[in-house]
């Protein structure tokens, strides 16, 4: 069995377009899994920050249309740890949300209990 130049070609190009297709669909696969696609729109709910607790455990400060609550969230389930009267309109940065001053004590008691 002997392949000719034209055969050669075909496989080429054959091999190339299945490469092609399969760095399009490997791209696609990232970007969604990163993220990336998240439209920047006006959204009902909003994450302002999160600080991570553990390899599955953090808590998250988001705003829901009046209010901002505070988050504790595991590999499992969410719970409510706070609520927060709603961010001023030019207040936005994280330093302006400050927990009460028992916040730290309670959160501590709950993730002993776990």
């Amino acid at each position: 069995m002997t392949i000719t130049v034209n055969e050669v070609d075909v496989l080429r190009l054959v091999v190339s377009l299945i490469f092609i297709v399969m760095l399009i669909l490997a791209c696609a696969w990232i970007t969604r899994r990163a993220g990336w696609l998240r439209t920047g729109g006006q959204q009902a709910i909003k994450v302002v920050s999160s600080q991570s607790l553990g390899a599955k455990a953090y808590i998250a400060l988001v705003e829901v249309e009046d209010a901002r609550l505070v988050l504790g969230i595991t590999g499992t389930q969410i719970s409510l740890l706070h609520t927060l009267p709603p961010a001023e309109a030019g207040t936005t940065s994280v330093q302006a949300v400050t927990p009460a001053p028992g916040f730290a004590a309670t959160l501590s008691k709950i993730m002993k209990g776990r």
